[in-house]
């Protein structure tokens, strides 16, 4: 019985040896036939790639015979189609693009594409569809942002393309000069424009007002600036200056004096000089940093001139200015400036101390206060300091007209027209005030 049972066994054992040898054949094969066809398609794909980078529609068309399934080819020669000299197919450039939507139907890029390929054959409804497939895909994206704010503004939907074109400014710095100016030209509306386009970011409202006042738009101007300031956004005082420039150009007097006084009560440490100072000029003792702008000090640059703040010679505190002349150089000179609001109608003393160390040529330094518009209303002159002196003190006392509200104060040197005319030697000024006298 037990030889029966044995006998039995040993055809089985032979049959599973033989589906072991069959199955190991077959795996065997079949790693065989994958890894042939791998290489087949990194071979087909290297191929069309190949093709690819030719760039010309015929190229283009070999690599997708040679990679049917790869969606950027079909885009490539859609858009070679679309943009050759001789014009494409517009119907071949929309089945393209439909193609390559279908392989890659998560490709923003590849429905924005297409939106444009329907606008172009005036299938408005279409284009709106891809360009909305698009944004939801990419909602962020600025360029299928700018695509769909600028199909927006084609199809005369002005407050769905100002959202778009606000992503725009928050995606791309680059584009944000185009997007001011497509909002404008398409709405004109200051106020449409600072509501739904103008992102709450203070560089970008700094650079929206920069744009405004490049094209003399100072009321829209203004609004920009008093919603800055209502959304408290944080910002540089220096970022505040090109704007008030404006100000000035434009003689808006009264909303500078306004811009300024924000800028005193946000910035009490940097800017030296409180609204309830009887010393009207700013940083007159130069203790505190020069800001070059604003109602602070403005220091230009010129040949043969060096302006400085000295730490070792001054009248009092521990800082002064002081402005070196080369010698080399008959120099008009008017680069030490600042502007000064004042009432009309008021009575104020100036007083400047200057210290002289040998100034040479009979034209040397003085200050010069006049009406910042009009020099025919006011128009004055302290001493001329030549030679060497001690720290003198220099003072001018005057009634403002009543058309006056804004001086420009400035340290003067005008060329002399004797031969020796090339100015060197030094001066420095200290403690400058302006104050009423009533």
């Amino acid at each position: 019985m037990a030889r029966r049972l044995l006998g039995d066994r040993a055809p089985a054992a032979q049959g599973t040896k033989m589906e072991k040898r069959w199955l190991n054949r077959s795996l065997r094969a079949g790693l065989v036939l994958g890894l042939l066809y791998c290489v087949y398609l990194v071979s087909t794909q290297a191929i069309a790639h190949w093709y690819s980078r030719n760039g010309t529609a015929e190229s283009i068309r070999k690599a997708i015979r040679f990679d049917p399934r790869n969606p950027f080819y079909y885009a490539q020669l859609a858009r070679v189609l679309l943009y050759s000299p001789e014009g494409g197919d517009l119907a071949e450039v929309i089945r393209l693009f439909e193609q390559a939507t279908r392989l890659s139907p998560h490709q923003a890029r590849y429905w924005a594409e297409l939106g444009g390929a329907y606008e172009l054959a005036g299938r408005s409804a279409d284009a709106l569809a891809a360009y909305e497939r698009a944004h939801q895909l990419f909602p962020n994206s600025p360029e299928i942002n700018w695509q769909l704010a600028n199909f927006y503004l084609r199809a005369g939907k002005t407050a769905e393309a100002l959202p778009a074109l606000q992503k725009v400014l928050l995606g791309d710095p680059s584009l944000r000069l185009q997007a001011f100016d497509l909002a404008w030209r398409a709405t004109g509306d200051a106020e449409l424009i600072l509501a739904g386009m103008i992102p709450p970011d203070s560089t970008i409202y700094f650079q929206y007002l920069s744009y405004l006042l490049g094209k003399r738009r100072i009321e829209p101007a203004i609004a920009a600036w008093g919603q800055l300031l209502a959304l408290r956004l944080p910002f540089e005082p220096q970022q505040a200056f090109p704007y008030l420039d404006a100000l000035i150009e434009h003689r808006r007097v009264e909303e500078l004096a306004a811009a300024w006084t924000v800028l005193l009560e946000r910035f009490p440490t940097r800017i030296h000089r409180s609204r309830f100072d009887a010393n009207l000029i700013t940083n007159g003792d130069f203790e505190s940093e020069i800001l070059n702008g604003g109602l602070d000090w403005r220091i230009r640059p010129v040949e043969g001139v060096v302006v400085s703040v000295d730490t070792l010679a001054f009248f009092d505190g521990t800082r002064s200015l002081k402005i070196r002349f080369d010698g080399q150089h008959n120099v008009n000179y008017h680069h030490v400036q600042q502007y000064i609001l004042v009432q009309p109608g008021t009575a104020y003393r100036f007083t400047a101390y200057g210290r002289a160390q040998e100034i040479t040529t009979d034209s040397g330094l003085r200050f010069e206060l006049r009406d910042a518009y009009d020099t025919s209303r006011l128009l004055l002159t302290t001493e001329n300091m030549v030679g060497s002196s001690g720290w003198t003190p220099q003072q001018l006392e005057f009634r403002t007209p009543r058309e006056t509200r804004l001086l420009l104060l400035s340290v003067l040197r005008p060329p002399s027209r004797k031969l020796d005319n090339r100015i060197a030697g030094t001066l420095w000024i200290d403690r400058l005030s302006l104050t009423a006298i009533e």
